[in-house]
């Protein structure tokens, strides 16, 4: 387990100037500016709008910084190749000072269909590994036979994905349009491929219809920093072949199929950081090494404390891809089914996961 330890030095004693910093803001920023500074300025050096426009400027070595505003980062983003990783002990870095990157969109009005008695229902456009939330939260989700004719029975605020459909049941005298409700829109947040020597920092990633972070393939010394990645369809982490991450000071739950995926020829190293079961096993493992710690775990992780300790390890099989996931009940890092306030999963800086 060496590629973490050197990666993480590498990563704090890398110079910050030793590359260019490009600036990205997406309320106030202008993808005709170079991200040049910080500010907007009559010389159009001011931050770019989105993170995407900042990909496409960057060079080895760059650190994208994103401003944090009251409005989500709603993009899908790739890192690829030499032009996006460091070299030699600069590392390529984003840094989210906080910000949300967002996968999921409002479900849109009049889009809902009555079904029968309190359920409605509509079509997304992406059928696999859907979540539905309401005002940004997982809603609970209730798994039925994908065999039968009929979706499975719904309390209020509940809802199933059946037959093509999102069935949602709503509480006495109100619409689904009275909700905040939103579903999974965008595939994957972040994607990295053929990168290494990568610093992911700060950023929440969260309502993607597939990933959050999906290490695609020799994504090597990759770091992933005090993230928060939750309520996404199908796994929080992705560590395809050839890839090696470190992930410290992070939270991870409340995701569809897995927290963590782990695929052959892969390396992972998670410590000082909450990774919770809450709605599909801690870590599903396809293969590779996997550190939790320190020490390392074979087979699944399907329990654990909150300090990230496993407590409990198996090698059963997840479903097989194209199943439903595990039903998520109302209980720690999911709201009660009747919206009132109740035990949230904290980070290691005792923020709520939601």
């Amino acid at each position: 387990m060496r590629f973490p330890c050197f990666f993480l030095a590498v990563f704090l004693l890398a110079a910050p100037a030793a590359g260019r910093d490009i600036f990205v803001d997406n309320m106030g920023g202008n993808d005709t500016f170079t991200g040049m500074q910080r500010r907007c300025s009559a010389d159009r050096s001011g931050p770019v709008r989105t993170i995407a426009k900042a990909l496409r400027l960057a060079q080895s070595g760059d650190r994208i910084i994103l401003a944090k505003n009251d409005e989500p980062y709603r993009e899908s983003i790739t890192l690829s190749g030499a032009r996006h990783s460091g070299f030699m002990d600069v590392p390529f870095t984003i840094e989210g000072e906080g910000v949300v990157l967002e996968g999921a969109a409002p479900v849109p009005k009049g889009a809902w269909e009555h079904y029968k008695k309190a359920v409605f229902r509509f079509r997304p456009p992406r059928l696999h590994h859907q979540q539905l939330f309401i005002d940004n939260v997982p809603a609970v989700r209730v798994c039925g036979d994908p065999l039968s004719a009929s979706p499975p029975k719904l309390e209020k605020l509940e809802w199933c994905l059946h037959g093509g459909y999102i069935y949602f049941c709503v509480e006495p005298t109100t619409l689904p349009d009275d909700y905040n409700l939103t579903h999974s829109s965008l595939e994957t947040g972040i994607t990295l491929k053929n990168v290494e020597k990568v610093g992911i920092i700060g950023l929440t990633v969260q309502g993607f219809q597939l990933d959050g972070i999906n290490l695609h393939n020799s994504a090597k010394k990759v770091y992933l920093g005090g993230v928060t990645v939750r309520g996404n369809g199908r796994n929080g982490i992705t560590v395809g072949g050839a890839c090696q991450v470190e992930i410290d000071g992070s939270t991870i739950g409340n995701n569809g199929r897995a927290q963590i995926l782990t695929l052959p020829i892969s390396e992972t190293a998670i410590a000082n950081s909450q990774l919770f079961s809450n709605t599909a096993p801690g870590r599903v493992n396809r293969g590779g090494r996997f550190f939790l710690n320190g020490k390392q775990v074979e087979g699944n992780v399907d329990d654990e404390k909150y300090t990230g300790e496993a407590t409990g390890q198996t090698d059963k099989k997840p479903d097989e891809e194209g199943g439903e996931p595990p039903a998520a009940g109302p209980g720690e890092g999911m709201p009660p089914a009747d919206g009132t306030a109740g035990p949230s999963p904290k980070s290691p800086e005792g923020k709520p996961l939601y």
